[in-house]
């Protein structure tokens, strides 16, 4: 048998723990000494210490940890809890990143507060003919677009492959209101005959009377900070905004985010 204290040594645990896993009656000494009041353990209880630890590391509570042990669960049981619990923590952690990258993105929206792009151009925009595939997102919110937009391209692309047709030009996005939130196109120029049957949609985008355009460098998880800027230009130089932007991709997937650099075009009109 082993000494409290070197149980606790075998087993990496605090000798203060042991004797708290005792008071709740999770794992009882083998044998007390009446005398001393000395506890004693046995190797094999080494089972039940590993099972109490790895189940309270899983974050279920000591109650809920003792009903499992009593239960006798096995490791492949174990196994499956493991799984489970990581695959929650993961899913904790990208959404604890997402919320602290959205963050980061509102600190640089007010730290460019009442900056004026110099860039901005108004030009018109000729029509051009795409290839695209759509989805809603629930929300313009930033956060809301990209989880959507991002699989709708990485799809667009493999079918264009698989249809022989290639890209001609910098890929396209736009967006319109509908009841369920935003619809996201994602498209990108092609030399394709409408009313062919292909598994994505051909159409051809209008052309741009008037717009008010700014190149936005980076990621576009930063991209709101840009918009305002344009927002705020459009304002004060006496235009009215009439849509939703389009996001012209002259520089994407490179790997790194920073590099990027994107186009968008905002429809404007003066009011009368």
């Amino acid at each position: 048998m082993f000494s409290i204290g070197d149980f606790a040594r075998i087993g990496r645990v605090s000798v203060r723990m042991l004797r708290h896993y005792d008071t709740l009656g999770l794992l009882r000494p083998a044998r007390v000494d009446q005398a001393t009041g000395y506890r004693y353990y046995e190797a094999t209880q080494l089972t039940r210490l590993n099972r109490l630890i790895a189940l309270k590391d899983l974050g279920l509570s000591l109650q809920q940890v003792g009903r499992i042990l009593d239960e006798k669960v096995g490791p492949e049981e174990l196994y499956g809890m493991l799984r489970l619990r990581r695959a929650e923590l993961e899913a904790q952690v990208a959404d604890e990143t997402a919320r602290l990258t959205r963050v980061e993105a509102r600190l640089r929206v007010i730290e460019t507060e009442g900056a004026m792009p110099a860039d901005v151009v108004i030009k018109s925009v000729p029509a051009v003919r795409v290839a695209e595939l759509s989805d809603v997102a629930e929300s313009y919110e930033s956060d809301k677009i990209s989880p959507v937009i991002q699989p709708l391209y990485a799809e667009l692309s493999k079918r264009l492959h698989e249809a022989g047709l290639a890209i001609t030009g910098p890929a396209i996005a736009y967006y319109e209101q509908v009841p369920e939130g935003v619809r996201v196109h994602a498209g990108a120029p092609v030399n394709a005959e409408m009313g062919k049957p292909y598994d994505f949609d051909v159409v051809d985008l209008p052309a741009l009377e008037q717009a008010a355009t700014v190149i936005h460098h980076g990621s576009m998880d930063n991209v709101d900070a840009t918009f305002q800027q344009l927002g705020r230009w459009i304002e004060e130089n006496g235009y009215r905004s009439t849509g939703l932007a389009r996001e012209v991709y002259l520089k994407y997937g490179d790997g790194d985010p920073e590099t990027w650099v994107t186009e968008l075009q905002e429809t404007i009109t003066r009011p009368a």
